[in-house]
């Protein structure tokens, strides 16, 4: 379980253009009250004028707003390290991984290093997606779409560029790549940052405490101003057999409604990277599970992105959560079953190459880990 001094941490993707550069210098310019460590690539990158840079050490820079950029010239886990020792300096972690394409080996770092496992928990995985250019992105990018498809959430960026129709076209790609992430929509990433910061969005467990039926996935209202938040969901997340795991927050507009029924998108599914929901109303042996996963990672490892589930383990009074990504993975126990939630086991994939096959031969190995 996760220990309430453990530091949050943001991993921010999205490919070039869409934006991040912009919610950078805000994180590390606005006078947003919160201090954060930004690790970037390149601290020029991010284009910080000298004046607003307090002191230097190494490459650790102190910003005007009490905020810390450090740079990534070495190994990500030497550079937390670095950090951990000046942690009465910030409250929350950003690390931006611009030049990486993939986000997974950076979130894989806060599953397999002990030190930084116990001392950080990865709290969401944020993409920024240019609106107006996604398309392109998307037909040339298999970068683009494994960046969406491991999102916990998704800033649907530069939407003053696009009209009515072209965003509900782009939403319905997104969703159809992660019919889970929460959506926002900004204009030059303007959304709050405790919208996406220390939001807890890799914690499967704390997002079912507010909607048990997250794995469910939900319709959502594209037609808000983009000041709104479109929140939805991701769910459950892989194992490894050091179980831990991670949660996730689902957004509301700031007048509070949810998004869940309005003028719903159809998602639009892609050709490559799929996602599938499977469901049992009967308990599962726990071994027979954890024998089931263990190969299934092994085998389709690198081509399953995202695994999440909550499961109803035979004989434990307890929701056992679960999450992947790629081939690391963890799960534990997380309290009692609410009263309200029906037990039931639910287990996502999101990967390439799912095809009808796949999914019945995962759909065949679930429904076999029955007790």
């Amino acid at each position: 379980m996760a220990d309430v001094h453990q530091i949050p941490v943001t991993v921010l993707t999205g490919y070039l253009g869409a934006g991040k550069t912009t919610l950078l210098n805000r994180v590390l310019t606005e006078n947003h009250g919160k201090k954060y460590a930004v690790i970037v690539n390149e601290f020029g990158e991010i284009g910080i004028d000298n004046d607003l840079v307090v002191g230097a050490d190494e490459e650790v820079f102190e910003m005007n707003n009490g905020c810390i950029c450090c740079t990534v010239r070495g190994d990500l886990i030497r550079i937390i390290a670095g950090l951990l020792k000046r942690r009465d300096k910030f409250d929350a972690i950003l690390v931006e991984t611009t030049g990486l394409a993939d986000p997974a080996p950076v979130a894989q770092t806060f599953f397999t290093d002990e030190d930084v496992r116990k001392k950080t928990k990865l709290d969401s995985i944020v993409t920024v997606v240019d609106a107006l250019h996604i398309d392109q992105r998307l037909a040339d990018s298999a970068e683009a779409k494994e960046q969406i498809a491991f999102a916990d959430i998704v800033l649907l960026n530069k939407t003053d560029l696009v009209d009515r129709e072209t965003l509900k076209n782009v939403e319905a790609r997104v969703r159809g790549l992660n019919p889970f992430a929460t959506i926002y929509h900004t204009a030059r990433a303007d959304v709050d940052l405790d919208k996406i910061l220390d939001r807890g969005s890799f914690d499967l467990a704390r997002i079912l405490e507010h909607d048990p039926c997250f794995l469910h996935g939900h319709a959502f209202d594209p037609t808000h101003n983009h000041s709104h938040d479109h929140d939805h969901h991701d769910h459950g997340h892989g194992h490894d057999h050091g179980h831990d795991h991670h949660g996730h927050d689902h957004g509301r507009d700031h007048h509070g409604h949810d998004h869940h029924n309005h003028d719903a998108v159809n998602p639009v599914h892609d050709a490559e990277i799929r996602s599938i929901s499977l469901t049992t109303d009967t308990p599962l042996n726990e071994q027979k599970f954890d024998t089931w996963i263990g190969e299934v990672l092994r085998t389709k490892g690198q081509d399953l992105l995202r695994a999440k589930g909550i499961l109803n383990m035979s004989g434990k009074g307890e929701r056992f959560v679960f999450q992947a990504v790629h081939m690391v993975s963890e799960g534990n126990y997380t309290g009692p079953w609410p009263a309200k939630d029906k037990r039931r086991s639910r287990l996502v994939f999101i990967g390439r190459k799912i095809d009808p096959k796949v999914e019945a031969e995962l759909k065949a190995g679930f429904e076999a880990c029955a007790a």
